[in-house]
């Protein structure tokens, strides 16, 4: 049997590595009872509101009843999970997160397979074959993961490095658009912001062709995800936009002791 992994380690071409820890089978299903919970409180609440008006509905409710409780039985899933990156409330309390296995922003198409193979994974009853298989996964993955090419990793709390050693103290021209950095914060992943910061601690052992070309590539990415004005970004070096980014991401939350966004 393969032995399964602790953690997903990520390694860029440029040759920077980063690991993600995963979730195991125990924490992933006291999440899934806490969303289950909230599911059933959610369903015996539309029943109730349905009673109330079942003289006048007749056997309409109970068809209304059957269609809310499959709608809210796979949307609560595939609705957190896309809007929330990867998380559902009970994935929030424990500290999980649901990430594409190569450390890539989740697709809508993933959210959805994983959410539907549910059904799979829930046989013959409480997530058995599911469980089975997240055991026996070298990445701890569910048949919906497997299928859906995702994994759930642990989001531990974790010391940050000196941010001011790393970044230095220098003038961050995206700050004049705080609506921006806002928006920036709340749109980037755990492993989004985990590898643009392990990047710039280990720039120096990169040779300067791949430093280039990794950079280049991380830029790029953020400026997809948040576009700044043409006059905050002017002038910047692709490395000095992810170091600006990476201070925006990391140490204002850092300051305050409050981080919304975890490695």
């Amino acid at each position: 049997m393969t032995r399964a992994l602790d953690s997903l380690v990520i390694q860029t071409p440029e040759g920077c590595r980063f690991s993600l820890p995963l979730a195991g089978p125990i924490t992933r299903f006291l999440a899934w009872l806490i969303d289950l919970l909230i599911v059933l409180a959610i369903i015996t609440a539309a029943s109730i509101a349905l009673s109330i008006f079942g003289v006048i509905l007749g056997d309409l409710a109970g068809v209304l009843l059957l269609l809310a409780a499959f709608g809210v039985w796979f949307g609560y899933g595939i609705v957190l999970e896309w809007f929330w990156n990867g998380q559902t409330v009970g994935k929030k309390i424990l500290r999980l997160r649901v990430v594409d296995e190569h450390a890539l922003r989740l697709t809508f198409s993933q959210v959805v397979i994983r959410n539907l193979l549910r059904m799979a994974d829930m046989q013959p009853t409480l997530y058995l074959l599911g469980g089975i298989v997240c055991v026996l996964s070298r990445k701890l993955q569910r048949v919906g993961d497997m299928v859906a090419g995702t994994v759930v990793i642990r989001r531990p709390r974790v010391t940050l490095p000196d941010l001011v050693d790393v970044l230095g103290n220098k003038y961050n021209s995206l700050r004049q658009s705080p609506h921006l950095a806002a928006r920036l914060r709340q749109q980037t992943t755990g492993p989004e912001a985990h590898l643009a910061l392990t990047a710039l601690m280990r720039r120096e052992g990169l040779d300067s062709s791949a430093r280039i070309e990794l950079f280049a590539g991380i830029a790029e990415h953020f400026r997809k995800i948040v576009e700044f004005p043409q006059e905050a970004t002017e002038g910047l070096s692709d490395e000095q936009y992810v170091r600006n980014v990476v201070e925006i991401l990391f140490l204002s939350q850092h300051a305050q002791s409050k981080p919304k966004r975890d490695l």
